[in-house]
This record gives C-alpha cells, sequence and structure tokens, in this order.
C-alpha cells in the first residue's frame, strides 16, 4: 500500500513537470529569445579623443569633461591672494572626484601608452580659457596717438581749435587760511582774474565753485557737497562779468573735487576734441572730502570725446593732498604743480596756464597714465592665459603622481607622461610669451617715438 501511494505521487509530479515544460515550449514560440548582440547590449565606450599638440589646437581646446562637470572655469585664472579660492576648491572638493574617476578608469584600463594617457589626463583635466585669452592678446592695442603738433606761430594761429577754459574754484573752509596777510581764496581769486585778461579774445570761458556753500560742520556735508555752481557759465569773456562772478562766493564748506569735474564734463559734452581744444584748470588747498573718486572722474573726462585735460595746482597743500592731486591730474591727461607762496601761486597761474600758448604748454607725448593704463591692460590678458596653463600642468602633474603611488602606471610611465605635459606646456607659455613681448616691444617703441617728436616739437616752438 504504501508502495502504491509513493508511485502514484511520483508519476503526479513528473505529469507536472512535463505540463509546465510543455507550456514553456508554447511561450517561447510565440516570443523567441533574441541573439545576444554586443553592440545593442553592451555599453560601448567613448572614444578617447587626441590632446591637442599644436599652439592651433590648444587654442581651440574645450575644457576636460570634469572641468565642465564641476568647476567654474574662472577660478583657474585668478591670481596672487586669489589663487587660494582655487587652490582651496582643489583640495577640498575637485581632487577627491579626479581621484576617483582615475581609479576606476585605470583599474579597468590597464598597460596604455604614455600618449594614451596623456590623452584621457587632458580629456578630463584641460583648459577651457584659452581661445578667450589669447584672442585678446592677438587684438591687443597700445592705444597711444600722436597729438596735433602746429609748426611755427603762424600754424598755432590758423590750426588753433575754438578754446574752451574752464577753472574749477576751490571755495572749501580751508582756503580761508591765510597766506602774508591774505587768505588763501583771496591770493587765488586774484590770481585767476589776471590769468583770465591773458585768454584769447574768441576763447569761450566758464568758472564753477565748488565748496562754497554751507559750512565744514558736518551737518552741512550732504548740502556743501552736492552744491557744485558755474557761476559764470561757458561763454565769452567779459571782464565785468566774470570779476562779479569771481565775487559772489567765498571760502566755506566742503571739497568735492570729483563732482566739480563731472560737472565739467557735463558743461563740455556737447563740445568734441576735433573742433575744440578743451582746458580745465583747477586750483585747491586739499583732498576730496566728499567722498567721491576725483582720480576716476578725471580719467573719464579725458576719455571722453572731449578728451579735456585736466591741470592742477595745489596751493599750499600737504603731502597727502599732493598725491592725491597729482593722480588726478594724471588721469586727466594734465600736470600737476604745487606751490606755498602767493608769488609763486601768481607765476603758475598767469604764466604756466596762459591760453594763448596753453596749446603748446599742455600738449603732452604719452603720459605716465597712459602708460600705465596700457600695461595693466596687457596683465588683464596675459596673466589669466599665463595663470591658467600652469594651472593645467599642475592638474595633469597631480594625477600622473596619483596614479604612480596608486601602481596604477609605472614609474617609467609616469615620466613619460610627465615629459609630455612639460613639453606641451613651455610650447604654449613660449608662444604666448613671443606675442605678448611682441606687443609691448612694439607700445614702448611707439610711446618713444611720440614722446621725442613732442618734445623736439616743444623745444623748436620754445626757441621761437
Amino acid at each position: 500500500m504504501k508502495v502504491f501511494k509513493r508511485s502514484a505521487i511520483l508519476i503526479c509530479t513528473l505529469s507536472l513537470f512535463v505540463i509546465v515544460a510543455c507550456a514553456k515550449d508554447e511561450t517561447n514560440k510565440d516570443n523567441p529569445k533574441p541573439v545576444k548582440n554586443a553592440t545593442t547590449e553592451e555599453e560601448v565606450e567613448e572614444k578617447i579623443p587626441a590632446a591637442a599638440r599644436t599652439v592651433e589646437e590648444i587654442i581651440e581646446q574645450k575644457a576636460g569633461v570634469l572641468i565642465e562637470a564641476h568647476m567654474d572655469q574662472q577660478l583657474e585664472t585668478l591670481g596672487g591672494w586669489d589663487s587660494q579660492q582655487y587652490r582651496d576648491f582643489l583640495e577640498q572638493t575637485f581632487n577627491p572626484i579626479v581621484e576617483k574617476e582615475l581609479q576606476a578608469y585605470f583599474t579597468e584600463h590597464t598597460n596604455l601608452s604614455s600618449d594614451e594617457i596623456y590623452d584621457y589626463l587632458v580629456y578630463l583635466l584641460g583648459s577651457g580659457n584659452y581661445k578667450k585669452y589669447y584672442e585678446q592678446l592677438n587684438t591687443y592695442e597700445h592705444g597711444f596717438v600722436m597729438p596735433e603738433l602746429p609748426n611755427g606761430e603762424d600754424e598755432v594761429t590758423t590750426k588753433q581749435k575754438k578754446m574752451n577754459v574752464l577753472v574749477l574754484m576751490d571755495a572749501s573752509g580751508s582756503m580761508n587760511g591765510v597766506k602774508e596777510g591774505k587768505t588763501k581764496m583771496e591770493l587765488a581769486k586774484a590770481a585767476i582774474s589776471r590769468f583770465m585778461e591773458q585768454i584769447p579774445s574768441d576763447a569761450n570761458v566758464s568758472l564753477i565753485a565748488y565748496g562754497h556753500v554751507g559750512s565744514s560742520a558736518d551737518s552741512d556735508k550732504e548740502k556743501s557737497c552736492s552744491s557744485v555752481e558755474s557761476v559764470y557759465p561757458l561763454s565769452a569773456f567779459k571782464a565785468e562779468n566774470f570779476t562779479n562772478s569771481l565775487n559772489s562766493f567765498q571760502a566755506s564748506g566742503w571739497t568735492p573735487l570729483a563732482g566739480a569735474i563731472k560737472k565739467a564734463e557735463e558743461i563740455l559734452q556737447d563740445y568734441p576734441s576735433d573742433d575744440y581744444s578743451n582746458l580745465v584748470y583747477m586750483v585747491s588747498d586739499g583732498v576730496e572730502t566728499c567722498d567721491g573718486d576725483p582720480v576716476a572722474a578725471a580719467k573719464q573726462l579725458q576719455s571722453q570725446n572731449v578728451k579735456a585735460k585736466v591741470n592742477i595746482i595745489g596751493f599750499d597743500v600737504d603731502n597727502e593732498g599732493q598725491q592725491q592731486l597729482k593722480q588726478v591730474a594724471d588721469s586727466g591727461g594734465g600736470e600737476y604743480v604745487t606751490v606755498d607762496d602767493p608769488a609763486d601761486l601768481e607765476v603758475q597761474i598767469t604764466k604756466k596756464w596762459q591760453p594763448t600758448i596753453g596749446q603748446i604748454v599742455w600738449t603732452q607725448g604719452v603720459t605716465l597714465q597712459q602708460m600705465t593704463d596700457a600695461m595693466e591692460r596687457m596683465n588683464q590678458i596675459y596673466n589669466p592665459l599665463y595663470t591658467v596653463s600652469d594651472a593645467e600642468l599642475n592638474r595633469i602633474k597631480n594625477a600622473v603622481y596619483y596614479l604612480d603611488n596608486e601602481k596604477l602606471i609605472t614609474d617609467d610611465v609616469e615620466k613619460q607622461v610627465l615629459d609630455i605635459a612639460e613639453e606641451q606646456h613651455d610650447l604654449r607659455n613660449k608662444h604666448f610669451e613671443e606675442i605678448k613681448e611682441a606687443k609691448v616691444s612694439e607700445r614702448e617703441q611707439v610711446a618713444e617715438e611720440i614722446n621725442a617728436q613732442v618734445e623736439e616739437w616743444r623745444q623748436q616752438w620754445q626757441k621761437e
């Protein structure tokens, strides 16, 4: 009886197996199993592109995939103290990402050649900043222009443009200081009055007072600093009217140097340098006290199409004031002189500011400010270009050191890859340096030629 039961169970089990098998066969007839195809089921690995090996290719190089994905590319252009931001980012964020990628890739890809390794590292870590700065380097211009140099008195007369003369008078409280029994304000007004008598009869003049409203008290600062007034609007010179204007204000308040220069810009905006010779003369005994930026204001005035030169006489000014006023004059394309006594003030204003020869006295070659600006523009282009080249090299070198330390490449391969990286670094840096040197040489040569011609012309004119 037990044998019968076991046989019956076995027969049932076999029968179920047969039924299930048959059911699977029927299913497979309707849905046949596809043949495995490596091109459709297996991931096709992206081919690593060859790294740039010529200057032309380097310029067009795109940012490495890890750079593109994880780094603000402006970080690698930072120089000086700011470069610490880049180094901190590498150490804290970027390097761990790179090392993880390198570990995964080189564990799977062994026995790569040094060229293949270099290609892969540039593919990951190459800079994408070359093209932007390289194009700026190639198109850099010094911006120096030879001034008009008329020859002889007759030519001076016929070529001289219509002249606009703006006198900016410091009427701040400090001008009440006394020198040899008279206030600095009285002395300056007397000198300016005599100066105006010598200007060409067809010149337009304007007198701008600043610091003449309110007092030097803190409570009056806002009112005083915002009060810059053209007390003699730009027009033909009429002695009596000008004298009345000159006597219409007294020294009292704060010193808005920048505000006064901006007022001059406002007045001159309709007088382009192609048709007018625009001259600004400022008398001051101190620094800006109204939180303005007179250096920037003078630079703006000089860069506008009016190209007004800002010339300054500092009267009884301390060292700090002299430094600022000289910067203002340099930025305004003019000159700065300082005087301490009334007699010298008289000489400087009536002689050095003589508008009939103003075109001669104030005509300059390439000023220190112009040269400084040209150098700064070059640095803003070249320094980032040089910096990103070094940054790329260092990222690749650090990656190679990591691979060698982890025994993912041999010491020989490490040396070969480092040699390639150094060669490419030297290739691009040498090319960048050659362009920079050519641009700098051209800049210096042009400046020397302009300055030599201006000085020769000045000396010739002064002898006549």
